[in-house]
């Protein structure tokens, strides 16, 4: 079975619902410390002084290389390359022939590395990648790629180590760190620096709403660069921040980190016989229907419209400019109901069926998270993403809704499934229950503090 393709695996199941909604996926645990102390004050961290995240092991990563390569990857993907260079970053985005969403990644272009780019993210987008690079390949083109899985599914350490430094000191630490200010680097523009005597590359970004760097470079010197790091942020109360508290940074920057993949169109059929199944995930949560193209989204749909450019040709080109014309749906925080969590906490510990069980700081039970967000009893849209913010003291998710529910609409989630799925991830002695949640914009920390907390 664990050669069996995607298309076999749909073929067995009788559709792609069936599958993705009853396929077992691992619980996701980052390679590193759940916790280095408690992980509602490293939350807290990124907000108040300055946090450390390790990067170095949680993401798949796929070295790119060949004279043929930027023309390819321009062929699949709506980003320009017109401008894209040595020493800067792109989110990088794929979508089918519908102009739906396949997934995105971050795409570094470093100029002294063998294999020039690299790109970085889970590893939806990069098997749409890699088939393609194989294919061009085959075909007599010049591109190659090595994949490095995460550290679960890889021997030995990874090429690079991956520092991320964050929150409203994180200036301090650096001036300590380079015994001056640091260089100015645009956002998404990538610095060379030196630290512990090592060469160091720095990405300009945030990963939590806040703005800091990514600093990166050879595995051998992650230890010299750790420690020099946590020494210098010593007198700043550093936190090193654990995978528990790592895993809510999407609910502040507003990043939906695994959109659900458009790949089940005639367009794809090719890629479904080349993908493993094993790869593709589970659905979980309350949205339903029979037909996959429902969980379908667009760029607009998720905030990523910014990364289109009709400057070129590509797959999905004449689709994805209707749906910019006219888009159905924007990407937006839900503030979740104290009242109606605690509810759904409480039912845990009283008599009768509880509700499906809702975990603290994220609420994930599949790869894909999909619940029904209504109005009136009307679909308006999906939460994909939902967990609890120390900081704010807020339990939230993030969404697509439909672009005519304004900000500060009341909603409702519906949280557990019914019919419940096969999946061994989802309580199968639970209830449905709805949620009411506020809608706010992605990131929503201003609006939040002064509209809906005011």
């Amino acid at each position: 079975m664990t050669s069996e393709t995607l298309a076999q695996a749909i073929t067995r199941a009788g559709s792609a619902v069936e599958l993705l909604r009853n396929q077992n996926w691992p619980a996701f645990t980052f390679p590193v410390a759940p916790e280095f102390t408690n992980w509602r004050d490293e939350q807290r961290s990124w907000s108040t002084t300055v946090a450390l995240m390790d990067q170095s092991h949680h993401m798949t990563q796929l070295f790119l290389g060949g004279s043929d390569l930027l023309p390819l990857l321009e062929s699949v993907s709506p980003n320009t390359f017109a401008t894209f260079r040595p020493g800067v970053a792109k989110q990088l985005i794929s979508v089918n022939e519908g102009g739906y969403l396949i997934g995105d990644g971050i795409l570094f272009y470093n100029e002294d590395a063998p294999e020039g780019l690299v790109l970085i993210g889970h590893h939806i987008l990069i098997d749409w990648i890699r088939f393609n690079v194989e294919k061009a390949a085959a075909a007599g083109k010049d591109v190659h790629h090595r994949l490095e899985p995460n550290s679960h599914m890889r021997q030995g350490p990874p090429t690079f180590y991956r520092y991320e430094l964050q929150g409203p000191r994180a200036d301090e630490v650096m001036e300590k760190l380079f015994g001056g200010p640091p260089p100015e680097v645009k956002f998404f523009h990538i610095g060379d620096f030196e630290i512990a005597g090592r060469a160091v590359k720095g990405l300009r970004h945030g990963m939590a709403g806040q703005p800091g760097f990514e600093f990166f470079g050879p595995w051998a010197d992650n230890e010299a660069v750790l420690e020099a790091i946590l020494d210098a942020g010593a007198e700043f109360d550093i936190r090193r921040v654990g995978a528990k508290a790592y895993s809510a940074t999407p609910l502040e920057s507003g990043w939906v980190p695994t959109p659900f993949p458009a790949v089940f169109d005639d367009d794809l059929a090719e890629y479904r016989e080349w993908l493993p199944a094993a790869r593709i995930g589970s659905v979980a949560g309350s949205h339903y229907s029979t037909d996959i193209r429902d969980f379908y989204m667009t760029p607009y749909d998720l905030g990523l419209g910014r990364s289109v450019r009709f400057d070129h040709d590509f797959h999905g080109r004449a689709a994805l400019e209707r749906h910019a014309d006219a888009p159905r749906r924007r990407k937006a925080t839900l503030l979740w109901n104290a009242e109606d969590v605690a509810s759904v906490v409480r039912s845990q510990l009283e008599p009768g069926t509880p509700a499906k069980f809702l975990d603290f700081p994220k609420a994930r039970y599949g790869l894909y998270q999909m619940d029904d967000v209504r109005l009136d009893g009307q679909s308006v849209g999906i939460s994909t993403d939902a967990g609890y913010i120390a900081f704010d003291q807020l339990y939230m998710s993030l969404a697509t809704i439909d672009v005519d529910v304004a900000d500060g609409t009341e909603v409702e989630v519906v949280w557990g499934e019914d019919p419940i799925s096969a999946k061994d991830s989802v309580d199968q002695d639970h209830r449905q229950v709805t949620i009411r949640a506020t809608v706010a914009p992605a990131p929503y920390h201003e609006w939040a503090r002064t509209v809906y907390r005011a």
